[in-house]
């Protein structure tokens, strides 16, 4: 990997539950997680159960590093956390961030609270990796990494969340999950987050017809994400968050719908791969691709 590689992988794209039965595996059945490789760093968005195939690579590989950030700690967002290998191999250093708690627990205390008993039969001590854990408040940008750049903003969810806008070399992600738009409006701190991307995740688990019903419960549809995209001049959307209710056939036809209004997007699943390509490179019409 070089100083301009930028490639990502989706290795969870379902909201709520993974994937239940036969219908539900087209699109995978493991719940939020995305790998962004960028100039040899390994960053991940979220911990839900498609972290754990995701360990299990890094460390059949050898990998020794890398930096998880949480949007925030429903159990769909986290499931997977305690299951996450490089956390028990000795010489790993894995740092884990989040920015969205308003009780003023630390993330941390957050992970600690969460891997006890009677949920779990172990803590956070049994880990062998150097964990380091950061707090930070929303709206800040955090540089984990030489050269990366992550700007982070609020989202609207129950018991927060938080949106991250990667940048590095001039090529730019964003992966903003888990927030409720408000009919007829636009939300400013996402649009900022999409704001001439290469490539953006954002929640789509609803369509518009479905928003009535679900007014509260801190989620978005595939409509607003592609309005957004639009507005914002990203260059590809990625539907994500998909609801636990929906089988293969009807995310199917999501994406159908979305691509005749929108033609850059795709519906998250597992193993969906992109490079985004150097500025330069698309100057002389090599863009980003997915397989």
């Amino acid at each position: 990997m070089t100083d301009d590689d930028f490639t990502l992988k989706v290795w969870g794209a379902r909201g709520t539950l993974p994937g239940c039965g036969e219908s539900q595996t087209a699109f995978g059945t493991e719940t939020c997680c995305v790998e962004m490789r960028i100039a040899g760093h390994r960053l991940i968005f979220d911990a839900g159960t498609g972290i754990v195939p995701l360990g299990r690579e890094m460390a059949a590989e050898g990998v020794a590093a890398a930096d998880l950030f949480f949007s925030h700690v429903h159990y769909d967002h986290i499931m997977g956390f305690p299951f996450f290998v490089p956390l028990y191999k000795p010489g790993c250093a894995i740092s884990v961030s989040a920015g969205h708690m308003l009780d003023g627990r630390s993330c941390a205390e957050t992970v600690t609270d969460y891997m006890r008993a009677p949920f779990l039969p172990i803590t956070p001590k049994v880990f062998s990796a150097a964990v380091d854990y950061r707090s930070f408040q929303p709206g800040e940008v955090l540089t984990p990494q030489p050269g990366i750049r992550i700007s982070t903003a609020r989202l609207r969810h129950p018991n927060g969340a938080v949106g991250y806008r990667v940048e590095h070399r001039g090529r730019v992600a964003a992966y903003v999950t888990d927030t409720e738009h408000e009919p007829g409006e636009t939300d400013e701190a996402v649009l900022a987050l999409f704001a001439g991307a290469d490539i953006v995740f954002y929640d789509t688990t609803y369509t518009d017809a479905e928003m009535a019903k679900h007014r509260g419960y801190g989620h978005s549809s595939w409509e607003e994400g592609v309005r957004l995209a639009q507005r914002a001049g990203a260059r590809q959307l990625v539907l994500f968050h998909h609801s636990h209710y929906r089988d293969d056939a009807e995310l199917a036809r999501i994406e159908a719908e979305a691509r005749a209004v929108f033609p850059d997007v795709v519906a998250g699943r597992t193993g969906l791969a992109f490079r985004l390509a150097a500025p330069v490179d698309r100057l002389e019409g090599v863009d980003g691709a997915h397989d």
